[in-house]
């Protein structure tokens, strides 16, 4: 393999797909040459020779608007006829991962708390596990232990109660993985399927088919933000390194017109 054999794919590549998606294969290919190198089976990286090529542009990813999140929350509460009810209200509400709701265990879910504690322990969720490689989180300060608004664990429980119902009608056909969010055989969820049953939720709340999962996430950014909570806060909640990424990449302006400055000077000025 020759460097003009990698930027002739790249370039092939980049004519269908994304910057982004270009960057992670030409990234992935040097990195597995860069191995072949450390055990002597080539003499040099040709992938790192060649400039990454600029791919299509991507959609950018939105998040709702406030009626919207009404709109959806609403259509997900109908667990009858969503599966993934519980799970859009939970990431909607509470901003976790989609790759952390689909590896979250019944165990690390504490819908009760623990009231007459002291300090009051609310209800909480420990997300401490992902689907990545090993079980991991994206981060070390992904994990994190989160209150879960009351209006999540009442749709929690009521998605319970439905998957006990299917682990009885399965029987012995149950696969037992305590997972919160999995097929109606007690399996794994995979991010295809999760994909598909989102757009059918989404298509009942009136908001069309052109949502992702994982902008569930930047919605529950964007509604904090606009409802004035400190992007500090945002960030812990997120489980992001830094906020940077919380303001750059996750927090999209809900409010058309910016306000707070303007308050501000009146109150100093006015």
């Amino acid at each position: 393999m020759t460097a003009n054999d990698v930027r002739q794919v790249l370039t092939r590549l980049a004519k269908e797909q994304s910057s982004s998606t270009v960057a992670i294969a030409h990234n992935a290919l040097t990195r597995a040459i860069r191995h072949a190198e450390a055990r002597d089976l080539v003499r040099r990286n040709v992938s790192a020779l060649i400039d990454t090529p600029h791919g299509q542009i991507g959609r950018p990813s939105h998040a709702m608007s406030f009626e919207q999140a009404r709109m959806l929350m609403e259509a997900a509460n109908n667990l009858d006829k969503h599966r993934l009810g519980a799970y859009v209200a939970l990431c909607v509400q509470v901003g976790i991962r989609t790759e952390e709701a689909r590896a979250l265990t019944w165990d690390h879910v504490d819908l009760d708390g623990k009231p007459d504690a002291d300090p009051p322990v609310p209800p909480s969720i420990a997300v401490w596990r992902s689907v990545r490689e090993h079980g991991d989180t994206k981060t070390l300060l992904s994990r994190r232990t989160l209150s879960l608004p009351q209006q999540t664990v009442e749709v929690l429980r009521r998605h319970r109660e439905r998957q006990d119902q299917e682990h009885a009608k399965a029987g012995e056909a149950w696969q037992e993985n305590d997972l919160v969010f999995c097929t109606r055989l007690g399996t794994k969820l995979d991010a295809g399927n999760v994909r598909r049953q989102f757009r059918v939720v989404t298509k009942a709340a009136g908001l069309g088919e052109g949502w992702t999962p994982q902008e569930l996430r930047h919605t529950f950014v964007s509604l904090l933000s606009a409802a004035g909570t400190p992007v500090e806060e945002i960030a812990r909640l997120a489980g992001h390194s830094s906020t940077r990424t919380t303001e750059v990449i996750y927090r999209k302006e809900l409010r058309p017109v910016l306000t707070r400055g303007a308050e501000t000077m009146d109150v100093i000025l006015g």
